[in-house]
């Protein structure tokens, strides 16, 4: 039987995403924990920007390992976990998810590879930072 191949991140990516969210926060003139995951969900790489909040270190993380465990953006899994949806109360799984946009999968050739985490700010700015983040992959 063969063996899977298993694509993963390297340090030299992970270092690139968070240089990359980084200047997206700058741009928008927020300070963000910004936390990228590898293919196994673990941590890669972390900043912590100046005068980001130390609440959102770990929703940082966890948002990463999020989109990571599921393979879908964060945003997506809060849309599915509402009352009355088909992943309700998902987010006390895992040790605890964060269900709100901010934490994307990170793809190279269409193959996941780890996951990136922002929080620090609005949803939308968090999703905004995470999206460059994401795209230096690209």
């Amino acid at each position: 039987m063969p063996a899977l191949a298993t694509a993963d991140l390297s340090l030299a990516q992970a270092h690139a995403i968070v240089e990359a969210a980084q200047a997206k926060a700058v741009e928008l003139g927020t300070n963000m924990d910004i936390a990228v995951v590898d293919a196994g969900a673990n941590l890669k790489a972390f900043v912590r920007m100046d005068g980001a909040w130390i609440g959102s270190i770990d929703i940082a993380m966890k948002k990463a390992r999020t989109a990571r465990y599921f393979d879908m953006p964060t945003g997506d899994i809060g849309g599915l976990s509402q009352p009355g949806g088909p992943l309700f109360n998902i987010e006390h799984s895992n040790g605890g998810l964060i269900t709100f946009p901010g934490g994307l999968p990170l793809k190279v050739d269409g193959q996941i590879v780890g996951a990136i985490g922002v929080s620090g700010s609005s949803v939308e700015d968090d999703h905004a930072v995470a999206t460059a983040g994401a795209s230096a992959l690209s």
